[in-house]
């Protein structure tokens, strides 16, 4: 699948999704070069949402959990995550298809929460780099304005670029490295992963991809395959989450092309329903750990889940859950991270 028609399908899930959360702005003005936020050198800790030199929401653990804790000081592997696009409002300054990083209202937003609810996973067994980059506005995925869309796109990679750069010169010296990335974020971890890993020296410290909330096919690298176990390493997993039995609208447009990884059992090849049983816990609003949460099983190129093990969850009629693909399985992919880092590091030795 090419890159652009992941773009596309992005598009169409962000328009569907938005039925289920606050109404986004669209913007109507061209892109313009000339008017664009100033690029990040990442030199200084406030460019970044997490970083291990910092105090910040990825060095959280749910608190009704015993035995949680933040390992980053001792953590012998590196993550670096990328963000999901949180800029859909209307613009509050002169800037409009991309974010500005120093917009304190976007960057409270952000911080808690897809840093506190999705990046915090990788805590345990990793130290957290998440530069914080002129995301693309959420129009860039929906306005008929294609040229400005792709701008706005390259902008936002630009920045993914120069931050990942400045981590391999100034914090890695060798270490494992995770990558993990949701919704735009995976748009633009695949573009990091093409150019710096595959086929690339870089590959051979790669543990592990988690590439989520897009449809990926298979084959989308050359030398990066989708893992097919909870210990495969050097590969990539990635789901898209929906209510059992829905099918979305624009299924054709990716999804019936992508692979899917069950992150209940870390299989990709087996549609067999998981049972909650097996969910170690996800995530709420409050950032509480629910156990046994949901259940999941794998469908042609979808994740499928069942109604969440919560109160009130009989009320919920959502059929996207791509806002929760972290949350709904936080535990899971915590201790997932941590055995592929072991499988790494047995491998090396």
């Amino acid at each position: 699948m090419k890159l652009q028609n992941i773009y596309l399908t992005f598009a169409i899930i962000f328009m569907a999704f938005g039925a289920h959360s606050q109404k986004k702005y669209e913007l109507t003005t061209p892109f313009d070069e000339k008017n664009i936020p100033a690029a990040p050198s990442y030199q200084s800790l406030d460019e970044w949402a997490a970083h291990p030199g910092k105090e910040d929401p990825a060095d959280l653990v749910p608190k009704n959990r015993i035995g949680l804790k933040n390992q980053q000081s001792v953590a012998e592997a590196d993550v670096f995550f990328i963000y999901p696009t949180i800029y859909t409002q209307e613009p509050n300054n002169n800037y409009t298809w991309n974010a500005d990083i120093n917009d304190t209202d976007l960057n409270q937003a952000i911080d808690n929460g897809t840093i506190k609810n999705q990046a915090s996973i990788f805590n345990g067994s990793c130290r957290v780099f998440a530069p914080r980059y002129r995301q693309a506005h959420y129009s860039a995925f929906t306005s008929s304005d294609k040229e400005s869309c792709k701008k706005s796109l390259d902008l936002a990679y630009e920045d993914i670029k120069v931050a990942f750069d400045k981590y391999l010169e100034n914090f890695n010296e060798g270490r494992p490295i995770v990558i993990a990335s949701h919704s735009q974020g995976t748009i633009h971890a695949i573009r990091l992963l093409k150019d710096y890993f595959d086929e690339k020296p870089l590959k051979k410290q790669l543990v592990e991809a988690y590439l989520v909330g897009m449809p990926i096919p298979s084959n989308i690298f050359k030398e990066i395959p989708v893992s097919k176990n909870e210990k495969d390493t050097g590969g990539f997993v990635t789901w898209n989450t929906f209510a059992e039995g829905y099918i979305p609208t624009y299924y054709k447009n990716g999804l019936d092309k992508a692979t899917v990884t069950n992150p209940l059992s870390w299989s990709t090849d087996n549609p067999k329903e998981i049972s909650r049983q097996k969910n170690l816990g996800g995530v709420g609003r409050k950032f509480n750990l629910i156990n046994k949460a949901v259940d999941a099983k794998t469908h042609e190129g979808l994740l499928w889940i069942g109604k969440p093990h919560i109160p009130g969850a009989g009320l919920l009629n959502i059929k996207i859950w791509h806002f929760a693909d972290y949350n709904l399985f936080w535990m899971n992919t915590r201790e997932n991270v941590a055995l592929r880092i072991k499988q790494f590091k047995n491998k090396q030795q």
